[in-house]
């Protein structure tokens, strides 16, 4: 059904996703605080040496972007974390540090694009998060894979759930410990807008409330916001175990922009499913400006059908943009 290549992506995927669990399952470790005050534990840094190792060794010096730098690990609190990285792998601390530090920052030509604990708050408190590869060829994804230990869907009803999506193949799930089943996935065929039911996100900071509501309440919605971390979210939309995604501008950080590690690999995923994805003001998504999508704002994914109604609902609402030299405090998010 794939590639060689896809197949040794997806195998490392599974790998990764397993030891998040067992790193989880064991008991973790202090967490370390990076700059933009969000959190890094030793899973993201075990999972993101783990593929900088097998990549190299599957494919000679291939070019990966990845969120963790080693730059906390410089720190004394970074040293302790590396020497538990380093026990997890069985590994010399030195060729950890080099793994680790083999991210880089330019996205064009082909690279691979990591995210190793997307959610890593879910993962901490047990909830939803995912492990999500990419490959990218001239900015644009070929493929994605999301491994989602906590998920369940229709393709994985016992949990755990790895999906996968290949550029003009439609996009793939089976179960996380069962990847050989794979069975074809879709977007759901929704078109009543009152039906939909919303993947948002489990942290407020990540939205804006106000008008995620204004937004429910102009399309007339009857369900529940499902609450989920990481890209799970576009796992499950991909799956039709949802209708909307919709990550609007936090009032609080509206300089924001998205990071290709958390949009690569999920928002691929529901294309190929044959859904639809945009920014908040209908545009494609840029991958071509390095490792923020800064010609871009907020997203907006969906079954397809329901993608103007949407987006006609939330273009005038999303926050706009500070003018240039406008005051916009933090660039970053909790």
């Amino acid at each position: 059904m794939f590639s060689e290549e896809v197949r040794f992506a997806i195998g490392l995927v599974r790998e990764a996703s397993s030891l998040a669990e067992s790193i989880r399952q064991g008991g973790l470790p202090p967490e370390l605080v990076k700059g933009d005050r969000t959190p890094v534990t030793v899973a993201d840094y075990a999972i993101q040496a783990l593929v900088a190792r097998r990549l190299m060794e599957e494919f000679g010096e291939t070019r990966l972007v990845a969120e963790e730098s080693v730059d906390e690990l410089k720190k004394p609190e970074g040293r302790k974390m590396l020497r538990y990285v380093a026990g997890i792998l069985e590994a010399d601390e030195e060729a950890v540090y080099e793994w680790i530090g083999r991210s880089q920052k330019k996205t064009e030509g082909k690279l691979w694009v990591l995210d190793p604990i997307d959610g890593t708050k879910g993962f901490l408190r047990g909830g939803q998060y995912a492990v999500a590869l990419a490959r990218l060829e001239d900015y644009q994804v070929t493929v994605g894979i999301l491994g989602c230990p906590g998920l369940v869907t229709q393709h994985s009803p016992a949990g755990g759930s790895v999906t996968v999506a290949v550029r003009g193949e439609g996009a793939w799930g089976a179960a996380l410990k069962n990847p050989e089943e794979f069975q074809k996935i879709s977007a759901s065929e929704l078109r009543d807008p009152a039906q939909a039911r919303v993947l948002r996100s489990v942290e407020s900071g990540h939205t804006n409330e106000r008008h995620m509501q204004e937004l429910r309440d102009a399309l007339g919605m009857g369900p529940e916001p499902i609450r989920m971390d990481s890209q799970a979210k576009y796992a499950a939309l991909a799956s039709g175990d949802g209708d909307l995604l919709v990550r609007l501008i936090s009032p609080h950080f509206p300089l924001y922009k998205e990071k290709i590690w958390d949009q690569a690999a999920g928002t691929f995923m529901v294309e190929e499913a044959g859904g639809r994805v945009t920014d908040l003001d209908g545009k494609r998504l840029d991958f071509s400006q390095g490792i923020a999508l800064n010609q871009n704002r907020g997203i907006l994914a969906s079954n397809g059908h329901l993608h103007e109604l949407a987006l006609a609902s939330v273009a005038n609402k999303a926050e706009s943009l500070p003018q240039d030299g406008q005051e916009a405090g933090p660039k970053t998010r909790p």
